[in-house]
């Protein structure tokens, strides 16, 4: 398997990794500059030549896993026999430079909503590194042609047409999905903060809506769904960012998603 084919099989995954990379090389040494590995929590893929150089490297790779690092670093290897090694002798001669470039499990995103609003959205989000979950009932919005304008995206798009039940759809996201909620149907909305509440393993959850709706929904949540407080303001309601006015479908995609990226940086990691 290739290096490219193994890193794309960790993110289908949404398993972390690293991609160790022989930077340079002075001397003699197994591997020429720019053999790489890819390591992964249980599996490697590739070599940077065995011995001593690729035992460290993987054990420093899985610490950099474990560790939740995000910061690529530099690690030198000397090969001669008059270095304790970890993991053996390796007396070719020459020295490497190895390069380790973490790879986080890329976040993900689900916008309940395709409609004006949840369209200029995608479009932003779409320029990010994540994975971007479109859901809506209305199988015109998701329209191959309509969602055109997102053919070069950066993100990886999935889409769910969900007629009947777009609550269901929760159940199926990755864990850590941020969750955004503006459906065109408030009986719609108000069905998928109960179910957003009641799936544990989500990450943030945003409601649009003004200070009425959300005064109606959490009543209903409280009286009808039976969510004590604590749970009723995991939901955060209005969002975008307080300081970007205006009603148009753009202006509002790029206060929400401002929001949402500023949450990001907030959280730090994936």
């Amino acid at each position: 398997m290739t290096w490219i084919a193994a890193v794309t099989r960790l993110r289908e995954r949404r398993e972390p990794g690293v991609l160790v990379t022989v930077a340079t090389v002075r001397g003699h040494a197994p591997r020429e500059a720019g053999a790489k590995l890819v390591v992964g929590e249980r599996e490697t893929w590739g070599s940077i030549g065995g011995g001593n150089v690729e035992a460290v490297s993987i054990d420093r790779a899985r610490e950099l896993v474990a560790s939740g690092a995000a910061e690529p670093e530099l690690m030198d290897f000397a090969l001669n026999d008059k270095v304790t090694n970890r993991h053996g002798v390796q007396c070719c001669g020459g020295t490497v430079q190895v390069l380790f470039e973490p790879l986080p499990v890329v976040r993900a995103v689900a916008v309940f909503g395709v409609g004006h609003v949840g369209l200029e959205l995608a479009r932003i989000l779409a320029r990010q590194d994540l994975d971007l979950h479109l859901i809506d009932s209305r199988a015109e919005l998701l329209a191959e042609e309509r969602l055109g304008v997102l053919a070069d995206s950066v993100a990886r798009v999935h889409v769910h047409h969900t007629p009947l039940l777009p609550e269901e759809v929760l159940a199926e996201l990755p864990p850590g999905t941020h969750v955004l909620i503006m459906t065109h149907d408030h009986a719609e909305d108000a069905a998928l903060c109960d179910a957003a509440l009641r799936t544990g393993h989500l990450g943030t959850v945003g409601l649009i809506g003004s200070a009425a709706k959300w005064a109606r929904f959490r009543k209903r949540l409280s009286t009808e769904g039976g969510h004590d407080d604590t749970a009723i303001d995991r939901i955060k309601t209005p969002i975008g960012l307080a300081d970007i006015g205006g009603k148009d479908p753009a202006t509002i995609a790029v206060s929400v998603a401002a929001d949402l990226l500023r949450t990001f940086e907030g959280a730090g990691g994936g």
